[in-house]
This record gives structure tokens, sequence and C-alpha cells, in this order.
């Protein structure tokens, strides 16, 4: 747990230092028009900058909520550790995945709907690749936590079910085995070909540690493109028509 230093935890409205500023107040998302979610996600990324730049360990919640120009006490309003910020990632990432399973159960059990799962999915892995990269570079660090090396089991824990769901949709209920492999397959190669290929864009080099990096990358849309195209072949004929 990241514990809370002598003079970072929240401060009391009224107390010394302690006052709530207009600015704070519209980091809480109570000023006019102010949105809590478009705050929450400003300091998840705040966050993983800061994370990139300096390592996890050396990141405080004092330097994010002053690179986000808030006081403590708003960013405390939102998050109390910074193990609460990486476990906010997670959440997040399963909690569009079950708007997509959620969507996909209420669309016609066609091979157009399974096609439109592959793609949204590819599209959340696309969104999410700097939060995976962040919790593949330090499994070391989080080790300590959910979101460490035996958090990477708890998260695949809490994936399976979810990819059942989305396996049942692409193929239609009670499929055979072999379709519902197919599915699985399709899910798992997205997976893997995104974060490849979405590592290098981000680290560029690392698929060549040897030598100058002469491969062209694909773009985000072409790397979509490609990927999906993969799943459809791999999913092809395996749902209802």
């Amino acid at each position: 747990m990241d514990a809370v230093p002598p003079g970072e935890g929240p401060e009391a409205p009224g107390g010394p230092g302690g006052d709530i500023t207009v600015a704070d107040h519209a980091a809480h998302g109570d000023a006019p028009g102010g949105r809590r979610g478009d705050t929450r996600a400003r300091i998840q990324q705040v966050a993983l900058e800061l994370f990139a730049e300096q390592g996890y360990e050396r990141t405080s919640l004092r330097e994010i909520a002053e690179r986000l120009g808030v006081t403590k006490a708003a960013l405390y309003y939102h998050f109390k550790s910074k193990e609460d910020i990486v476990r906010s990632f997670t959440e997040d990432h399963f909690c569009r995945l079950d708007a997509l399973i959620a969507w996909g159960r209420d669309q016609p059990p066609t091979a157009r709907t399974g096609h439109e799962v592959l793609d949204r999915y590819i599209t959340i892995l696309l969104d999410g690749s700097e939060v995976f990269l962040f919790l593949e570079r330090n499994q070391a660090s989080l080790s300590g936590s959910d979101s460490g090396s035996d958090g990477g089991k708890h998260r695949f824990g809490q994936f399976r079910p979810r990819l059942n769901a989305l396996v049942e949709i692409i193929t239609g209920p009670n499929a055979p085995p072999r379709a519902r492999i197919r599915a699985a397959a399709a899910i798992f190669a997205a997976s893997a070909s995104c974060m490849f290929f979405m590592r290098e864009t981000l680290e560029p080099g690392t698929a060549d540690q040897g030598g100058p990096d002469t491969l062209r990358l694909p773009d985000r849309a072409e790397l979509r493109g490609i990927v999906l195209e993969l799943a459809d072949d791999l999913t092809r004929d395996i749902g209802a028509a």
C-alpha cells in the first residue's frame, strides 16, 4: 500500500493550507459543467506519464498533483494511493469489456455481430496499450499489490468469464468445441498482435535490440485493420449466419 506521508493526506477545508479552491472544485467535477470522469481520466494519464518518465516507485502522489495543477485534497478526492490509480486501470478495462459484452448480447446472433465484437475488442486493446506496457514493465515494483505478478493471475481469472462471454457472442450458443477454440484463438491472437506491435511503437527498437530499426511499423489504423482481418479469418463461418 502506498502509505500517505505526513503532510500529504487529505487536508480539511478551512484548516492550515486546506482551503478548497475553485480549481479543486473543478477537479472534483463540482464546478458548473465539470465532469468527474474527465478529471479521473486526466489523473490516470498524468500518472502514466510520470511513471514512464521516472518510474513507479520514484513517483509520489504529490508530484502527480503538482503536474495536474491541483492540491493534494483534490487528488485524494479521486485516489487515495498510487495502488488505487493502478487498480483503476484494470477496473476500467474490465468495465469496457463488460459494456461490450452487454452490447453484444443485445444484438442478433449473426456473423456481423461477431465481426463487430472483434472490431470493438481490438479498439479496447489499442486504447489500453500504454497501460498494458506499464503493467508489464513494472511487474517487480507492483509485486506486492493486486497489480503485480500475482495480480496478473488474478486479472486472467477476471478475464476468463469475460472471454467465455465474448466467445459465445461470436459463435452463438451451444457451439461445438472447434468453433469455440477458433473464437478464443482469434481473441488471443488479437491481444498478442496488438500488444507486440504497440509496444514497438511506444518503445522503438524493442523488436530488434541488436541493430537499427529498419522495419516499417504499421500505424494504429493499419494495425487495427490487419488484426481485425486476422480475427475474421479465424472466426469465418463459425457463427450463426
